[in-house]
């Protein structure tokens, strides 16, 4: 099946290429651009795109404020975050908008590509070095931060699914390091969502973060 999108971002110059780049896909079609936050919102509720790619900054109604909207009215929408380095809180504001993840706009023009399948199939897409910068800056220090009792109901193997969700591993690498199969990482990451209650992978990594389940020196320690 063709994957539809919306593209959004004030830059025509910038619309143009990602077109380019995704139109040239054999399964990728482009079905609508959008110079601001408001066209974004009205092409995502009129034409209900399989992914919305969305900058951030943008004039009158930005692509946070819009992420927001497109995620409150539709519980399945996608939305793929493009951004620089230097809008660390914007992104990470748009992640808890409800956004499915975001690219670096120096990535390569394939990542494009690829970044609109992982989130058209229903996983998330996280970087995680700048996930990790992310989190650091803005989440509360662990002391302060208590697990809410939702996480008690993860099974230990979920416990390690979601550790391994918030490096950034993708489905076919948490098998491999967990030595289980594709369906079963499939299974452990939906049941994670519904007992967390949240929409997406990155929903569950961010409130794992915040909530002191998941810890930046955990981390540091398990990669070391």
């Amino acid at each position: 099946m063709t994957i539809r999108v919306v593209l959004a971002d004030d830059q025509a110059m910038v619309r143009a290429g990602f077109a380019m780049i995704l139109d040239a896909q054999p399964d990728i079609e482009v079905v609508a651009e959008a110079a601001d936050g408001d066209q974004a919102v009205a092409a995502a509720v009129a034409l209900r795109p399989d992914v919305i790619v969305m900058d951030i900054r943008m004039p009158g109604r930005d692509g946070i404020a819009a992420t927001a909207e497109i995620c409150r009215a539709d519980d399945h929408a996608r939305v793929l975050i493009v951004t620089t380095f230097d809008y660390d809180e914007y992104v990470y504001k748009a992640l808890r908008a409800g956004a499915s993840g975001f690219l670096l706009k120096n990535a390569p023009p394939e990542n494009l590509a690829n970044a609109v399948r992982v989130i058209a199939g229903g996983e998330a897409l996280l970087a995680p070095s700048v996930t990790r910068r992310m989190i650091e800056r803005f989440t509360p220090p662990p002391a302060e931060a208590t697990p809410p009792p939702s996480f008690q109901e993860l099974t230990p193997r979920e416990q390690e699914v979601l550790r391994l969700m918030a490096k950034g591993y993708p489905n076919a690498r948490i098998a491999a390091e967990l030595f289980i199969g594709l369906g079963t990482v499939k299974t452990h990451a939906a049941r994670i969502l519904m007992k967390l209650g949240v929409r997406d992978r990155v929903q569950a990594v961010v409130l794992a973060y915040e909530t002191g389940f998941i810890t930046t020196a955990a981390h540091d320690t398990e990669d070391s």
